[in-house]
């Protein structure tokens, strides 16, 4: 996790992150954006949050095309998260939690979501827009990994 980051306001709660999360829903789906209202694809949501709760993105964002983990094999998401947010035993993970998906076994962490119940994530799902969906058998076995946002960890009111 980042050691020196700064919120431009009071760290928020699992609370506030949830109902930021929840705001994107209806957001259109568009790959690479992150406009709440505009369009977003799943790491735009996560990077919308970061900047409404904690300012400036901690890191620019390369282009990347749809098929960028397959191409390149490495944990990019999962790298990025260690980088700026708090590992989270899955097992742990509660709401307003960053959750990351891994389309196949084999394949690395390619899709994001936030926990927003213990068995509901808000996401971008590609080709439609910010949906809320249940955690389900189908999306469970996918998950590959679980982080709290900075400060987050240890807030009681979730």
């Amino acid at each position: 996790m980042t050691a020196d980051f700064a919120p431009h306001r009071p760290v928020p709660t699992r609370a506030e992150i949830v109902a930021a999360a929840r705001a994107w829903i209806g957001t259109p789906y568009r790959h690479q954006a992150s406009l709440k209202g505009a369009g977003c694809d799943c790491l735009g949501l996560v990077r919308g949050l970061w900047r409404e709760f904690y300012g400036d993105e901690p890191e620019p964002i390369p282009p990347y095309a749809p098929d960028w983990a397959e191409a390149s094999r490495l944990e990019t998401m999962i790298e990025a998260g260690r980088r700026h947010l708090a590992p989270v035993p899955l097992v742990e993970a509660r709401p307003g939690d960053v959750v990351l998906f891994r389309w196949r076994a084999d394949l690395p962490a390619k899709h994001a979501g936030v926990l927003v119940a213990a068995d509901r994530f808000v996401h971008a799902y590609d080709g439609t827009a910010v949906v809320e969906s249940p955690l389900g058998a189908w999306w469970r076995r996918r998950l590959a990994a679980a982080f709290a946002f900075p400060g987050v960890g240890d807030d009681p009111s979730a």
